[in-house]
């Protein structure tokens, strides 16, 4: 089955006096001054930033796969409430799609295990970069805007987008049909984005995440909601919820797991193993279990080049 199918951020610096050194006479300090220029003194500070900087960004990567490769587990970032992508289950373990995925990245990876951290679309790319988390594996669609942030591996997931209404909902069939009305988002999300650049006049209402928001569409308190169609048919399944898929898909978004910026030794592994996985039918099988039968592999390999 195709994706298509299942319809898918100066102050002026005051001159400083010359800076004097501390030199040793017996058990006694004093202070001699020594005469630098202001070229110099700056010259130097600039090269003693950019020289930490660069080898930060170099070693950054090389940390995270030698703590992997030396058995350590990988910290993965997911909301936890966003299925069939990832979730937790009856059990209070984490499951779905990109779990198995992460599980299957670790594997390969040479790590120990994975740590599942839970976070959120609007906390991602702020705790990849302050290192609360290794990389997030959590249906993030990779954006121009994010790329000056983060990094990001090649695509493992394609991800359809659709409009849901309150099942009998006649009037709404099209994104025409969404001018002026209050339409219900994951906060955070790329559907936030959308809504409010393609909508005319929309009232955009944010929920923490996908259930809140298809529970309020179902009660009235919306007129709709831009949600994944895999997403929203599974949660209005499970919670029974009478909200329904309707008109075509917005738009299909590419969804790869994001890194710190400048990990290229991360990325070359990382995707190296996505490659693997697709090859070998890893990603297949995975998502004909959660994503209503579809062949991610197959729709993968349909994505141009690039």
């Amino acid at each position: 089955m195709t994706l298509g199918g299942i319809s898918g951020r100066r102050r002026t610096a005051r001159r400083a006096a010359a800076p004097q050194a501390l030199v040793r006479e017996g058990d006694a300090m004093r202070k001699s001054p020594i005469h630098l220029s202001r070229r110099t003194f700056l010259s130097a500070a600039i090269i003693v930033s950019v020289g930490s900087a660069a080898a930060c960004s170099s070693t950054a990567s090389g940390d995270v796969l030698q703590k992997l490769r030396s058995g350590g587990k990988i910290r993965v970032a997911l909301t936890q409430a966003n299925p069939p992508w990832n979730f937790v289950d009856g059990s209070g373990a984490p499951a779905g799609y990109d779990v198995d995925v992460a599980h299957d990245l670790a594997r390969r990876l040479g790590a120990s295990g994975v740590e599942f951290v839970q976070a959120s679309f609007q906390t991602f790319i702020e705790g990849v970069k302050a290192d609360r988390f290794d990389m997030v594996i959590s249906g993030q669609t990779i954006t121009a805007e994010r790329k000056q942030q983060v990094d990001f591996s090649r695509p493992y997931a394609i991800n359809g987008i659709s409009i849901f209404v309150a099942a009998g909902n006649n009037s709404i069939s099209s994104l025409a049909d969404l001018t002026g009305k209050a339409v219900a988002v994951s906060a955070g999300t790329t559907q936030h984005k959308y809504a409010t650049e393609k909508i005319q006049d929309v009232r955009v209402k944010t929920y923490d995440n996908a259930t809140l928001g298809l529970t309020d569409l179902s009660r009235g308190n919306a007129d709709a909601m831009l949600v994944s169609r895999f997403q929203g048919v599974y949660l209005a399944g499970k919670n029974g919820l009478s909200v329904q898929p309707v008109g075509p898909l917005l738009e299909s978004e590419v969804n790869g797991m994001s890194f710190r910026k400048d990990s290229a030794a991360l990325k070359q592994a990382v995707d190296k193993a996505i490659d693997e996985m697709i090859a070998d039918g890893t990603l297949t099988r995975f998502s004909q279990q959660w994503l209503g039968g579809l062949d991610m592999a197959a729709e993968l390999k349909a994505l141009p080049a690039g």
